[in-house]
């Protein structure tokens, strides 16, 4: 009976998410939490969000890959450089083997085809906006990973993704070339005759694919979403990403070597399916390195749960107290101003309760942040003045319109005889309790907001600021 499939995996569940004891040893806490994070990646995959937008992505790729290149194309032709396109494209394409050189070829003869001239401005516009939109694509699916919901400006977009499209393929170029003079050098080519050194500047070239992806994929993962990421985590989910895609790329090498029935089956089609597969597996790849930075640098959405979380009243009441208790407490101490991220860490739940929390009490302006690089928040108002009553009417009536609010839902007598008993008796049981009341008690105080506090400001400075 222990033994039947739905029993184990219970069993199993309940072993991983069931919190250590706190005489565990720290092996044994950090083994649990990369079982956590695999079980968390692998649903992740499994339940479609990635695979969809990796689908996506593909279909995206298909439209920009031409206008993308004829744009980069052009910029290298203006420096001499444009003869290197070719060969970078068919290293991409090298695990598709010899069909991978015959589809670079062809691309390579559409882009040198393409006359911009006789585009115009309209066309000229539309080449530029298709080539924008593959990145654009790719930030909505890094923002749906790091749980954004704002979007960059259509401007910010043009303005950020045209200086990489622009710039990135010179200093690409201008990097290989500094390598490769280097590597003329008489000095140079003698000190690598003498061993060790040779064979030390042998296994670093065997290694440089892998650093150049991985450099390639922290970038990535540190300028597309829209929010800051951390150098750390995105190097960790750049070196993830980056060995996958290596490995996979000399996996899916054997596999295209092996196929020979998709030629017989397919026939002139079989290129354009390994074509499209590859490419779908590689944004899986990337996508997943991108999962993996964001869980490093927000280990509290490893949960057993899946998706957003979801408040309960009692929840949403209990953290908007707590927060601000910490918030009055830190600005009463003349300590530093508590972030988002500090108080997501500090009370360990998902960084989007807290934003929900954070901004219903900044629309009901008991809060302000500031215009610091990431802003703190600070009391808007005397704490004295701001009662325990007040704040929770806030919170409570946070995402009421006009189209939907109490006076929109119409109740009986005896109902709305109930709500106002219970009103009554909230206001009698609170009395005078004042937020400054909470931050007084010595609970409230912690001894460490974390290393990048920012330095507390007064509430006149902030205004100035605003």
């Amino acid at each position: 009976m222990g033994w039947e499939p739905g029993h184990l995996l219970a069993r199993c569940e309940q072993a991983i998410w069931r919190n250590p004891p706190a005489t565990a040893p720290i092996w044994m806490r950090r083994l649990l939490h990369l079982v956590r994070l695999a079980v968390v990646l692998a649903r992740d995959v499994v339940q479609g969000q990635l695979t969809l937008r990796a689908m996506s992505l593909v279909y995206t790729t298909l439209l920009s890959i031409v206008p993308l290149l004829a744009l980069s194309f052009s910029v290298l032709k203006a420096f001499g450089v444009h003869n290197q396109a070719e060969p970078m494209l068919q290293r991409f394409l090298a695990p598709l083997g010899a069909q991978g050189q015959e589809i670079s070829r062809q691309i390579v003869e559409f882009i040198q085809n393409m006359n911009v001239g006789v585009l115009g401005s309209v066309g000229l516009a539309l080449l530029l906006y298709t080539s924008v939109s593959l990145v654009q694509k790719l930030e909505e699916s890094f923002n749906h990973i790091w749980h954004i919901s704002q979007q960059r400006s259509l401007s910010e977009r043009f303005s950020r993704y045209l200086s990489v499209l622009l710039v990135g393929p010179i200093l690409i170029f201008a990097a290989i070339g500094i390598t490769a003079s280097a590597m003329s050098y008489t000095v140079v080519r003698d000190a690598l005759a003498i061993e060790p050194v040779g064979q030390l500047a042998e296994s670093v070239g065997q290694l440089m694919p892998y650093v150049l992806v991985i450099a390639a994929f922290t970038f990535i993962y540190v300028f597309v979403p829209n929010t800051r990421v951390r150098f750390g985590p995105a190097l960790v989910g750049g070196i993830v990403g980056g060995v996958l895609w290596q490995s996979a790329g000399m996996a899916f090498a054997l596999f295209v070597a092996a196929s020979t029935k998709y030629s017989a089956i397919y026939s002139g089609f079989a290129i354009l399916i390994l074509f499209l597969i590859w490419l779908y597996l590689s944004w899986v790849i990337l996508l997943f390195g991108a999962s993996v930075a964001f869980y490093r640098q927000h280990p509290e959405y490893v949960v057993a749960e899946g998706g957003e979380p979801r408040l309960s009243n009692r929840m949403r009441e209990r953290l908007a107290l707590a927060i601000m208790s910490l918030i009055g407490s830190h600005y009463l101490a003349g300590r530093p101003a508590w972030t988002m991220r500090q108080l997501t860490q500090r009370m360990a739940v998902p960084m989007h309760t807290v934003d929900i929390v954070l901004d219903a009490l900044e629309q009901g302006q008991l809060l302000v942040r500031t215009n610091d690089d990431p802003p703190a928040y600070l009391p808007a108002r005397d704490l004295g003045a701001i009662t325990v009553r007040q704040l929770l009417d806030i919170v409570r009536s946070a995402g009421e319109d006009r189209f939907l609010n109490p006076a929109a839902l119409p109740v009986s007598a005896a109902v709305d005889r109930v709500l106002t008993r219970m009103d009554q008796a909230l206001s009698a049981a609170m009395g005078t309790v004042t937020v400054k009341d909470l931050a007084a008690d010595p609970v409230a105080e912690v001894p460490n907001a974390g290393s990048d506090a920012e330095p507390l400001r007064t509430e006149a400075s902030v205004r100035r600021q605003a």
